[in-house]
């Protein structure tokens, strides 16, 4: 099995995200635009909306208008939007809009002043119903349609998309549509990310459902503005401060017409933008200001190194010798779950010492007994494999005195002796004497306790091994 979802990441250490001016975060508001697009009998849905209002515990009404939903989603046009432009406008806060392409089409006024005041206005889909269980081929026809009649009513193409409701396909079928400078479909990180899909990458900005309004409306969510505020100051805090430090994020701000523009919410919402303006160092941008500066400083780069991606016989003849002479671990490793988790020399020794662990104690100790011993007959013949000469050189095995090849062969002996395997230790960043007094200590060891260290041990060295073949 490949498991398609991605786990790893960026890791431990972030790409270092400079963003213009030296800023430490880039702060990013988006005003969803879904007022006369969503779920309603007047556009041919079967029932009435159901998500995202004051009304709690909603329920769709099928085959009949809900006038006090309707009500709702009307406030956001009416009202909401306009108390939201204001604000934004007046502080000089750029903003990125998520317009569904039929709520714009019944709001010209309100596209209008987006457009005056210089808003990017991204594409939110044809309609703001849900996509999951969608056939590919009509979300694919949906998507086409929503640029067709978005660019009707803008004048423009969308360059950003994000569906929201989304399927398990959007992003894939928006990568394959080809005309987008980022997707938005994802939860998935602090900052942009590529995504790859049918031999062809596509960018995609995370967005987030925390930082969002959106839970004014939703269960565990915000029930006041100060609310709202502290956990939006507390976001900002931490990420400013992780920019400061040298890693800087990017900070999303989902807001709603019909939920924050309700005045109570957007007083909280004015103190968050005085407070985020208070600050030196901070990037407020629209999401295609982000988009062209992380496709410009950060651009795609192919991923050749991936073990997931190998065939069968790429990955043993790769990886076979990772266990020392134990290909079948490889061939275990490659016939179970990887993904790209296993891509980094961590990831993939996690599944070849996985196979290892789960084996028998009688293919482990074959494990052990493949090992050749220290500074042996092996090595002064020159037969050993290259990983473990290369791993005894560098400990000075390769030139012993006299006495020092002595002492080993005699240790080699009675260990060999005692426990029925050689002596096994990772060499690398150890000297000779180390590894002697290692060989001291453990002989006088019983047999379970040496079986469990060296089987370590075996690990310990495939695990250096993956490091010189892989990244982190």
């Amino acid at each position: 099995m490949r498991y398609p979802r991605d786990l790893q990441g960026y890791g431990a250490i972030t790409p270092e995200a400079v963003w213009p001016d030296d800023a430490c975060i880039a702060v990013q508001f988006v005003v969803n635009y879904e007022e006369g697009g969503e779920n309603c009998v007047l556009h041919g849905d079967s029932a009435s909306e159901a998500f995202l209002s004051e009304i709690v515990g909603a329920q769709s009404w099928p085959a009949q208008r809900h006038w006090n939903m309707e009500s709702i989603y009307e406030y956001g046009a009416r009202a909401g939007f306009w108390r939201l432009h204001r604000l934004l406008t007046e502080r000089q806060v750029p903003a990125t809009v998520y317009g569904v392409a039929t709520a714009l089409k019944r709001s010209p006024a309100q596209v209008d002043a987006m457009q005056k005041a210089g808003w990017e206005i991204a594409s939110h889909g044809l309609k703001w119903v849900e996509h999951k269980g969608m056939d590919p081929d009509e979300e694919r026809r949906q998507i086409a349609e929503a640029i067709r009649l978005h660019e009707i009513v803008t004048g423009q193409r969308p360059r950003g998309w994000y569906t929201g409701r989304c399927s398990e396909n959007t992003i894939d079928l928006v990568t394959e549509e080809g005309g987008f400078a980022y997707v938005s479909d994802s939860y998935a990180d602090d900052l942009p990310y590529w995504h790859e899909h049918a031999g062809r990458h596509q960018l995609v900005i995370p967005y987030t459902l925390d930082t969002n309004d959106m839970r004014f409306a939703t269960a565990q969510g915000f029930n006041s503005g100060d609310q709202f505020f502290s956990y939006l100051k507390d976001t900002f805090d931490m990420l400013y401060a992780e920019g400061m430090a040298g890693a800087p994020k990017m900070m999303n701000i989902g807001l709603h017409c019909r939920l924050v523009g309700r005045p109570g919410r957007a007083a909280a919402l004015a103190r968050f933008i005085d407070y985020v303006m208070s600050h030196e160092k901070v990037w407020i941008a629209r999401r295609i200001d982000i988009a062209d500066y992380w496709a410009s400083a950060h651009p795609f780069q192919p991923k050749k190194d991936r073990p997931s991606r190998l065939t069968a016989g790429e990955f043993v003849a790769r990886f076979g010798g990772v266990f020392e002479h134990s290909d079948w671990i490889a061939r275990r490793a490659f016939a179970e779950e990887l993904g790209p988790a296993n891509d980094t020399a961590i990831g993939l020794h996690a599944a070849l010492t996985a196979v290892f662990r789960t084996a028998s104690e009688a293919k482990r100790l074959g494990v052990l007994n493949a090992h050749p011993d220290l500074a042996g007959k092996l090595a002064q013949a020159k037969r050993l494999t290259e990983s473990s000469t290369s791993e005894q050189t560098s400990a000075g095995l390769n030139a012993l005195t006299d006495a020092e090849r002595a002492r080993f062969t005699d240790l080699n002996s009675r260990y060999v002796k005692t426990f029925g395997f050689p002596f096994i230790i990772a060499v690398r960043g150890l000297a000779k004497n180390d590894i002697l007094a290692a060989f001291e200590r453990r002989i006088g060891n019983d047999r379970q306790t040496e079986f469990d260290t060296a089987c370590r041990q075996v690990e310990r060295i495939a695990l250096l091994r993956l490091t010189d073949m892989l990244p982190g």
